[in-house]
C-alpha cells in the first residue's frame, strides 16, 4: 500500500496505472465500518483502489468541529492495509489549498435546503474538494454512502454539469447492531446519548412502516417522525424533511406522483449533531453490523 502525500506524487502514481480502472473512496478519516464497506465495494469493481484521508476545512462552518474532528492516521492506515488498498492519498491542507487559493465551486438549488440551509457554505466546500480530488486521482468510479444523501445528490449534479468521466456509486447505510448509522461523530456521544440516539432509526422505521401500509401523505409521515423523535428528551431536532429524492424539494400532500421520497433529519444530542435518512419507495438496503 502506497502512502501518498503530494498532488505530484498522486498524479505520477495514477500515470503509472493509466490503463487500469481505479475505484476511489474519499474520506475524512477516522474510519469505521461504513467507510470500509465502500472500500470493499471498490475492491470488487475495479482493478486498483485509492482512499483519500483529508479533513476538509472548507466544508466546516466557523462554529463547527473542524479542530476537534477525530483524526488518527496510523489507525486508519492499519485498517486499510488489511483491505489491500493500492494507495492512500493523505495530503496536508497546504497541498490542497496552497497560498493564494481562491477558486470554489457553487452548485445551485440542490444545495439550498436541508443541510445547505442548516450549514451555509458547507456544500461549496464539499463540491470544491470532491472536484479537486477527482481531478487529482482521476477515478473510474467513486464511492459514497447513502447516509450523506444530499451530498450524494450534490456530487451527482456536479459530475453531470461539469462532465467528469467518473461514475458515482452510492452504497447502503451501514448501521450498528441497534440501528444507529455509523459515523465518525458517534465518538462524541456520551454513553447515555449513545443509548438514546437510536431514536433516529426508530423514527425512520415508523415512517417506513406507514409507507408500507399504503400511507402516501407526506405531512402524516413527517408528523410521525417528529412525534417519535419527541419521545426522547435528549434529542434536539434541527429539521425533519420528506422531500423528492431527486430534486430535494419538500413534498406536501399525496406522494403518488413521486416514485421515491427521501425522509431525512438532523438531530443534536448535546454538542453532537447526527444525520440519518431513508428512501421510501425503495427496498431498504441498510447494512446492520454484527
Amino acid at each position: 500500500m502506497h502512502l501518498i502525500e503530494t498532488v505530484a506524487e498522486m498524479r505520477e502514481w495514477r500515470k503509472e496505472y493509466s490503463e487500469f480502472e481505479i475505484g476511489f473512496v474519499p474520506t475524512m478519516g477516522y474510519l469505521h465500518g461504513g467507510h470500509l464497506s465502500l472500500v470493499d465495494r471498490a475492491l470488487e469493481e475495479n482493478d486498483l483502489h485509492v482512499v483519500s484521508i483529508f479533513v476538509n476545512p472548507t466544508q466546516f462552518g466557523p462554529n463547527e468541529d473542524f479542530k476537534t474532528y477525530p483524526r488518527d492516521l496510523a489507525r486508519d492506515l492499519g485498517l486499510l492495509r488489511c483491505c489491500s488498498v493500492g494507495a492512500v492519498f493523505a495530503p496536508p491542507p497546504s497541498e490542497i489549498y496552497p497560498a493564494g487559493f481562491q477558486t470554489y465551486i457553487d452548485i445551485g438549488d440542490i444545495t439550498k435546503p436541508l443541510e445547505g440551509a442548516a450549514r451555509p457554505g458547507h456544500f461549496r466546500g464539499v463540491a470544491t474538494i470532491v472536484a479537486k480530488l477527482f481531478n487529482i486521482v482521476q477515478p473510474t468510479r467513486a464511492y459514497f454512502g447513502q447516509k450523506d444523501a444530499q451530498q450524494v445528490s450534490v456530487v451527482k449534479q456536479m459530475v453531470r454539469d461539469l462532465q467528469f468521466p467518473t461514475e458515482v456509486v452510492v452504497c447502503p447505510i451501514v448501521r450498528e447492531p441497534d440501528g444507529l448509522a455509523m459515523s465518525s461523530r458517534n465518538t462524541y456521544l456520551s454513553p447515555e446519548e449513545r443509548e438514546k440516539a437510536i431514536v433516529l432509526y426508530r423514527s425512520l422505521h415508523r415512517a417506513m412502516d406507514l409507507y408500507g401500509d399504503g400511507v402516501r401523505d407526506a405531512a402524516r409521515i413527517k408528523a410521525v417522525v417528529v412525534a417519535t423523535l419527541a419521545e426522547e428528551p435528549l434529542a434536539l431536532v434541527e429539521y425533519v424533511s420528506v422531500a423528492d429524492n431527486t430534486t430535494l424539494q419538500e413534498l406536501e400532500g399525496e406522494m403518488s406522483d413521486c416514485p421515491e421520497a427521501l425522509v431525512s433529519m438532523a438531530v443534536r444530542f448535546g454538542d453532537t449533531r447526527l444525520i440519518d435518512n431513508t428512501v421510501l419507495g425503495r427496498p431498504c438496503e441498510d447494512i446492520i453490523g454484527d
